[in-house]
């Protein structure tokens, strides 16, 4: 028996239960995720008028890139409606290219063993990360506006005066990470796009070259006035004081090579303590040495193993998006288990985690976290010191200890989904779309006991889908049943709680 069969005979016209992963599972994104939300929704969610911090902490296959989708997707509708108030969201579950980064820093001997690497990972080195992704995508929206719903026009980019855009120019210059074509040239786009001159900045350049070439000219004009064998015998000539020609130049040159000295130093300084980002050298220190050396100097950069530059660049970001029309931040962490460095291990994932949990970041004005963290994460949370504890401020973050599915909750999400797959010609009848109608002698009560055991969606989606395969095969399309026998579901129940406790 053909499995669309019996979801047809039902008033369903594609299997709502195929789907595992809320990344590729277009049922969630297309219907679900706007109506099936988890019951701590509201206080993960929050307002995005004052974002905030929330840790989600649950078992795989509990809906928390299910919920971290949702909260995007509520968001950017948010935006929508409230141009002026918006909230820009920065993605951050994607975490091998700033570990591979990372790991190239350190020497041979401490890479090649992921628990020394994560060891070194501090809480500048999140902030890096998370100033890369956000640099990134308001450059990439300001130089290709039209690719985006929320690309910044001209308009926009006037908001931004001369101090805006220099420290946007050198947010750019430190952590804009796209591979779009040659960097510098990309830098330089951005600044034509702002209307940021720096002809200052090549004054010291242009001086140095005028004075060579002068010093130059002069030089010969005079050995070939005086001659090349001079006056009379026993006299000086030119050639005596030739080999103060360069010395002159240098002279000339020195506030230009000053300035080239003081950049190179501050490139490599950068270099040394940005861990998480690709840099060349040369490229950097040619865009810093492109700002004028009186509006650079002063300015905070990620030139030390600290976290108060960090803190000052995330300050300078947020005013730039508040002119841009953004009056908040929300950074959405995610998949954590995911990077090849943690491999899923508990005790790698809290030497990565661990450092952001700090409650001055995570409180920082106009900034709310949204982390999606496993389980064994919790638990280490719980064995943890109290010095841990007072720097965290678990308590105030929002934390949801245990992401949690009650088999109400379950069945409810079930019935959205074969709600969401049902034939839309056949509406009247949705009512009668309710996992308990797919089955012959199974009773309410029965359904919610079993849903309860298996806990979470993933495991809910894998069994049903498991019931109606076994099902299927018992029946031919010249014979079908159209009703799940209690058996049926029983077997399959007692062999798929075997197979997830064991």
């Amino acid at each position: 028996m053909n499995i669309q069969s019996f979801l047809e005979a039902h008033g369903i016209v594609r299997n709502p239960f195929a789907e595992e992963d809320a990344q590729t599972d277009q049922v969630f994104k297309e219907h679900c995720i706007t109506n099936a939300y988890h019951p701590v929704w509201d206080k993960v969610y929050g307002d995005p008028k004052e974002p905030s911090t929330a840790i989600v902490c649950g078992p795989k296959g509990s809906g928390k890139t299910a919920m971290r989708l949702q909260i995007r997707r509520q968001l950017e509708q948010y935006n929508r409606e409230n141009p002026d108030q918006r909230v820009f969201l920065i993605p951050y579950d994607d975490f091998n290219p700033f570990l591979d980064h990372f790991s190239q820093r350190l020497s041979k001997r401490t890479n090649r063993k992921p628990e020394r690497v994560l060891a070194g990972w501090k809480l500048w080195d999140h902030m890096d990360a998370i100033l890369c992704l956000a640099t990134t995508r308001v450059v990439d929206r300001i130089l290709r506006p039209e690719d985006y719903s929320d690309g910044f026009s001209r308009n926009d980019l006037t908001k931004l005066d001369r101090t805006a855009s220099r420290d946007l120019l050198m947010l750019a210059a430190c952590y804009d990470q796209s591979s779009e074509g040659a960097f510098v040239d990309r830098w330089n786009r951005l600044r034509r796009a702002l209307g940021y001159r720096n002809v200052q900045a090549k004054v010291s350049c242009w001086a140095a070259i005028a004075w060579c070439v002068l010093t130059l000219a002069i030089s010969t004009y005079l050995l070939i006035a005086w001659g090349v064998n001079g006056g009379e015998e026993g006299s000086k000539t030119i050639w005596d004081y030739l080999w103060a020609v360069p010395f002159i130049m240098f002279a000339g040159s020195a506030p230009y090579l000053l300035r080239l000295l003081k950049t190179s130093w501050l490139t490599w300084k950068i270099r040394r303590h940005m861990r998480v980002g690709r840099r060349d050298f040369g490229s950097l220190r040619k865009l810093l040495h492109a700002i004028p050396g009186k509006e650079l100097a002063g300015q905070p950069l990620p030139r030390y193993s600290s976290t108060d530059d960090r803190y000052e660049l995330l300050n300078k970001f947020q005013l730039l998006l508040n002119r841009l029309g953004y009056r908040g931040i929300c950074v959405l962490m995610d998949r954590v288990d995911e990077p090849h460095l943690t491999g899923g291990k508990a005790e790698l994932m809290r030497l990565f985690v661990w450092p952001l949990l700090d409650n001055k970041l995570l409180k920082h004005p106009g900034i709310g976290f949204k982390m999606m963290l496993p389980q064994e994460l919790h638990r280490a949370m719980e064995r943890e010191t109290p010095e841990f504890h007072e720097r965290a401020r678990l308590d105030k973050q929002n934390l949801v200890p245990a992401f949690q599915w009650t088999g109400e909750s379950l069945y409810d999400l079930a019935r959205a989904r074969m709600i969401a797959c049902s034939d839309p010609n056949q509406m009247d009848n949705v009512g009668a779309l309710e996992p308990k109608n797919l089955f012959a002698d199974v009773e309410y009560a029965r359904l919610i006991s079993a849903f309860n055991d298996l806990r979470v969606p993933r495991h809910l989606f894998r069994f049903l889908y498991r019931v109606l395969v076994e099902h299927c095969n018992s029946y031919t399309d010249a014979d079908p049943q159209f009703k799940i026998r209690s058996q049926v579901f029983e077997t399959a129940l007692a062999v798929y709680m075997k197979e997830v406790d064991g």
